[in-house]
């Protein structure tokens, strides 16, 4: 994986983003840029940060925002650098929370609804961007995320149903832990890799952590979610308005479905952050939908760039100092995993 993974990023900086557009044709827009644009971008890139916080307030009852927003970064640029992509993020996650003295079994359970919301949302976007270009008139041009939407759909409602149906009950949540158990070990098997060690004990012992904090805080765990999400949509839609990409080219569906699909091969960890995969499933998406070459390639280019260099500067500067938080948090008053 880890040469696939290397030879996708090279083939696509180096041999088909150039062969779509000239990266010297690519600098000349960038140039162009205007100032009133350069702040439109930075405004865009700011909420998407801001908006890394609130589904882990949401999960993590007791979690303050700029602990929140500390977290997030440096997890996240953790995955984008090291080897294993989202696992790696999520055993920073699990190691800073910890530090600040968060229980393990909040950690845990923190750590799987912010990843299944997020993974349905994942699945949710191409079906929605389906039914707004059929409804838009522009029916003709879904054949292109048909298959994502496919996989959306019944995904999500496998996702969905198994999850509701392990907080209905102790006994189907057992059920259903063992059934997703055997199914996940038969898909590491073809792959010649070991058993998964968790089945229906632990998906009993989730729904009994769980149930509750769901039925209270599902609401803003979605919404919060959503924002978090749509926010980095935002940043590239600024992008493609920027970098002389107008509606008349590429319109606000035709931008959302590009975007829902390429979230979606992005979330297949082939590269650390969808590296080389994100920028090749935007680009040939939007090309088709009738961007200009020059401008589709650069606007993708300086959304990588913001929703990504960002991250890493301010998760490296977070990850010199969280331990320093940590104990200043730890010893100010009563543990912070008490909740509310």
């Amino acid at each position: 994986m880890a040469a696939v993974g290397i030879a996708l990023v090279v083939a696509t900086f180096f041999f088909l983003l150039p062969k779509i557009a000239d990266y010297e044709d690519v600098w000349d827009v960038v140039k162009e840029l205007s100032w009133q644009w350069i702040v439109a971008l930075l405004a865009a890139t700011a909420v998407n940060l801001a908006t890394f916080a609130p589904p882990w307030m949401a999960a993590l009852p007791g979690l303050r925002f700029l602990q929140a927003l500390e977290l997030t970064q440096a997890s996240t640029a953790v995955s984008i650098l090291v080897p294993g992509g989202a696992a790696a993020g999520m055993a920073a996650s699990f190691t800073m929370l910890q530090s600040s003295g968060f229980k393990r079994r909040e950690i845990t359970r923190a750590l799987t609804l912010t990843a299944l919301w997020n993974q349905f949302l994942n699945f949710l976007y191409p079906v929605l961007a389906v039914f707004v270009l059929t409804i838009t008139g522009q029916g003709q041009k879904t054949a292109l995320l048909a298959t994502a939407a496919f996989v959306g759909v019944a995904a999500l409602g496998v996702g969905i149903t198994g999850f509701v149906l392990a907080l209905t009950s102790g006994r189907l949540a057992h059920d259903v832990g063992n059934l997703a158990a055997r199914l996940a070990s038969w898909a590491l098997g073809k792959l010649r890799r070991g058993p998964v060690g968790w089945g229906g004990e632990s998906f009993e012992r989730f729904r009994n952590s769980a149930g509750e904090l769901v039925r209270k805080r599902w609401h803003f765990l979605t919404l919060a979610s959503l924002a978090g999400s749509l926010s980095v949509f935002g940043v590239l839609l600024v992008s493609l308005r920027a970098l002389d990409v107008p509606a008349s080219q590429v319109s606000l569906a035709e931008a959302f479905a590009a975007w829902a699909l390429a979230r979606l091969l992005g979330s297949i960890p082939i590269t650390p952050g969808g590296i080389g995969v994100v920028e090749l499933a935007l680009t040939s998406t939007l090309v088709a939908f009738g961007g200009n070459n020059a401008g589709v390639v650069a606007a993708v280019l300086v959304f990588r760039f913001l929703t990504m260099v960002p991250t890493l500067a301010f998760g490296l500067v977070v990850s010199g100092t969280w331990r320093r938080h940590a104990r200043a948090a730890a010893a100010a008053a009563e543990p912070v995993g008490t909740g509310h």
